[in-house]
């Protein structure tokens, strides 16, 4: 499948693949959408409602370029805690892409660019320190082949949406992640579409509509009940 490297309003890149016409992140923003729904809406929400945690397992569904993975690396850092990060893809970005990927010049100016080397480096189905306190486990596979029960704290929903691969929105799918996850673990994802989030809520999940990213008037936040 045909992809192109495409700058978002921020200045940041994406893959837009022409014969789906889906973009890997919003043309509002990459970086921007990535910061608010899974940092700020995902990752700090978490540490907020778990003060005294300084470890959490975290699991993204749809690793694609690496964004959600690199900023949660660097935020590992700036906020002093562990991070155990899985990032299932089922198609992994070509190495030819990655290097027009301009991630680490827009968030650091440059100075990060080798952490995020380090993650599209290391050896995929291997756990890997990339720092002193982020190590990354990343899986090629299907997310309809993940087997994890009671794992995770935290799970950055990043599929293709819900227009493109409407399967991967279902019931079928969420059951997998609230399996998934601890008991009062977390689910964000930049969709808010009503279809998700009865599929969510079918599941068990406790869902709140939140504010979105900038382009997005709201996203979804779930919750396993403890």
């Amino acid at each position: 499948m045909e992809r192109k490297i495409i700058t978002t309003a921020d200045g940041s890149s994406t893959i837009y693949l022409p014969d789906l016409d889906e973009t890997y992140h919003s043309r509002h923003g990459a970086i921007q959408e990535a910061i608010h729904v899974f940092i700020k809406s995902g990752l700090e929400f978490w540490l907020s409602k778990n003060p005294e945690s300084h470890h959490l397992n975290i699991l993204e569904i749809g690793f694609g370029t690496g964004l959600n993975a690199f900023l949660t690396c660097l935020q590992a850092e700036e906020l002093q805690c562990n991070i155990a990060y899985t990032g299932v893809e089922a198609y992994p970005v070509s190495q030819a892409d990655l290097e027009h990927i301009n991630y680490a010049n827009e968030i650091s100016s440059g100075t990060q660019e080798s952490v995020f080397k380090k993650l599209h480096a290391v050896d995929w189905e291997i756990l890997q320190d990339i720092t002193s306190r982020f190590k990354i486990l990343k899986q090629e596979k299907t997310f309809a082949d993940i087997t994890d029960e009671a794992i995770h704290d935290l799970i950055y929903f990043d599929a293709f949406g819900p227009r493109v691969q409407p399967e991967l929105w279902g019931e079928s799918v969420f059951n997998i992640m609230i399996k998934a996850l601890k008991p009062g673990g977390i689910l964000v994802t930049y969709s808010a579409q009503g279809n998700a989030r009865r599929a969510m809520q079918a599941v068990g999940f406790l869902v709140e509509r939140i504010p979105g990213p900038p382009g997005k008037r709201e996203m979804l936040r779930a919750r396993k009940p403890f």
